[in-house]
């Protein structure tokens, strides 16, 4: 432990990222509190160290107990499917105190957490693919908060991409695979998703645009019609507040038609959690650009990165709808005195749907508040961005003077 913190307390001062390899029966019990207090050194300069270099954990074995908080509090976490593991209390405690019968791969493997818990970032094949994915990951970040993430060669060219003319359907209720836009909007084969097979109704992850480092935050459409419930918040929240620690310019990506309705997510805190990706937006100072695709609707457009809460550039397609909420349901509140007056109720609501559509399922009266910058066509979108992102590469915006915020936990 006093050896880990010796080269922890070096990299804080150098700024070099810190990266921990796993493969530990835990503490040596025969050391008793000992043993306990090195990991809570190691606990506090984990701590010391978030926010001033990146952290970086791979659990390529076992890791249980009080072990598992280190990663827990660093940036992000790999693990090893079929030989890595992680848990406060193994099985055997498990099953004597719960009488449940499970196994390590069930309780803590590298699916379970990839999938249920979200505690793994990413899971590799096996030990040499986890330390490839490291590099990877490494190369999209700075060295420390005090600079930014390195510049790849890069020479524009017209960087128009017609194939995302074609990706939105005609039909609103149709869905659309998210990843297809965002490859067409990034620098090709450059995309690092984070959190891939966790709260899949949210993208996040780097990627290259005109060789800059970009962190993307990304509604959807294929997974609960990208609302955001309980999970997708907290995991966009923590992927933003990283990219703002480390100075990576954030492209949010809209199609949302709310957060999730009902008793199991009011139950469990989509208040308090929706408000994390809020805040953590809000909070951010690095340049933010976003660009909506199709739905932005009632608090969920407010939260995805809208102009009010400090976005740089907000860009729309011509397909957005930009509203409190659907025609449908608002035309039902609106006019249902009308509605309910009229000789045939059914065809009154499809005109007054009709007319609020037009009115308010476009971009056009965001934009004539100046709440969009400009409306663009989808084929345009990539060179918009990197002309937007190399425009604000000089940014610098001081947030008022205090210890630190409190962020809704």
């Amino acid at each position: 432990a006093e050896k880990i913190c010796k080269i922890m307390d070096l990299a804080m001062n150098v700024g070099a990222p810190v990266i921990g390899l796993n493969d530990s029966g835990g503490a040596r019990i025969q050391e008793g509190v000992r043993s306990l207090g090195g990991y809570a050194d190691i606990f506090y300069r984990n701590v010391k160290a978030s926010g001033v270099i990146p952290q970086l954990s791979a659990i390529m074995g076992p890791c249980a107990g009080g072990a598992v908080y280190s990663p827990a509090i660093t940036d992000f976490t790999l693990m090893v499917e079929g030989t890595s593991y992680m848990f406060v209390t193994g099985p055997n405690v498990v099953r004597t105190v719960t009488n449940e019968e499970v196994t390590s791969e069930e309780l803590g493997g590298a699916s379970a957490h990839a999938v249920k818990s979200g505690v793994a970032h990413k899971t590799s094949a096996n030990d040499v693919e986890c330390l490839e994915d490291l590099k990877s990951l490494l190369s999209y970040l700075p060295q420390s908060h005090k600079e930014k993430p390195k510049d790849m060669p890069f020479k524009i060219g017209d960087e128009f991409r017609d194939v995302l003319e074609k990706i939105v359907p005609d039909s609103p209720n149709k869905p659309y695979d998210m990843h297809e836009v965002i490859r067409g909007i990034i620098d090709e084969e450059t995309f690092y998703e984070i959190h891939k097979d966790y709260a899949e109704n949210i993208i996040v992850g780097f990627a290259r645009l005109g060789g800059r480092s970009v962190g993307i935050v990304a509604n959807q459409p294929m997974f609960l019609a990208g609302v955001l419930d309980v999970n997708s918040s907290r995991k966009a929240a923590r992927f933003t507040r990283f990219c703002d620690s480390f100075n990576i310019p954030l492209l949010v990506l809209v199609d949302v038609p709310g957060f999730l309705p009902g008793t199991d997510q009011e139950w469990n805190g989509i208040i308090v959690h929706g408000a994390k990706l809020l805040y953590a937006l809000s909070e951010a100072t690095v340049p933010k650009v976003t660009v909506i695709t199709r739905k932005a609707y009632g608090g969920a457009y407010d939260v995805m990165n809208s102009k009010h809460i400090g976005a740089d550039f907000n860009y729309a397609w011509p397909t957005a709808e930009i509203a409190v909420m659907g025609a449908k349901g608002a035309s039902e509140i609106i006019f249902r005195k009308e509605i309910s007056e009229a000789e045939d109720p059914e065809k009154k609501l499809a005109e007054k749907e009709a007319a609020y559509a037009e009115k308010f399922a476009n971009p056009f009266r965001a934009a004539g508040r100046g709440f969009i910058d400009e409306v663009i066509q989808p084929r345009e979108t990539r060179r918009k961005l990197i002309k937007a992102f190399g425009m604000l590469e000089k940014k610098d915006v001081s947030m008022p003077p205090k210890k630190h915020g409190n962020i809704p936990l």
